[in-house]
């Protein structure tokens, strides 16, 4: 089995996410979850340790036109606290380098997302600095880690005064980090 296939088909066999969209319950009140400019985690002042935690908040998790995030259930929906994004991508991988080319970014969650039209990466600059964002489903979105951000600087390719990357025929341009 080649590595493509693999790839594609553990973006297949990922977990079932809950059906947020249908789910509509009044608010329940604000409950004292952060998650903070590093993307880490914390209840009460204290750092959320356990992984599968973190990987169950995240999964019902969504992000509403008012701006603020929130957990939701079928009964319940609490707003929580975020600093910048609540998830982070902390790898990828180039799939078939080229013209098929597909970039796929692991998030803290090892949700894989692959980059394309539905899951399109951003480019803002914060503090001078590039903040580079791939959106997500339910209004989420994940920032690009220093290390795969500068991995994907490096597989960047320049059309006409444009740097970007391609993925799933798809161009994103990063030409923002020049300004």
């Amino acid at each position: 089995m080649s590595s493509l296939d693999s790839l594609e088909q553990a973006l297949r066999n990922q977990p079932r996410k809950p059906p947020l969209e249908k789910w509509h319950p009044v608010l329940s009140g604000a409950i004292d979850i952060h998650i903070d400019g590093r993307g880490d985690w914390y209840h009460d002042g204290s750092p959320i340790k356990r992984q599968s935690l973190i990987n169950l908040f995240a999964s019902i998790l969504r992000r509403e036109d008012d701006g603020d995030y929130y957990l939701v259930t079928p009964v319940e929906k609490w707003r929580i606290r975020v600093d910048d994004t609540p998830l982070l991508a902390v790898d990828m991988e180039i799939v078939e380098p080229g013209k098929k080319q597909r970039i796929i970014f692991r998030l803290n969650t090892d949700e894989l997302v692959l980059l394309n039209n539905a899951h399109r990466l951003q480019i803002e600059n914060a503090m001078d600095q590039p903040h580079p964002v791939l959106e997500l489903e339910r209004g989420l979105s994940a920032r690009l880690t220093t290390a795969v951000f500068y991995r994907l600087v490096d597989a960047a390719q320049q059309r006409g005064e444009e740097i970007g990357i391609c993925s799933e025929g798809e161009w994103f341009s990063i030409s923002q980090i020049e300004d």
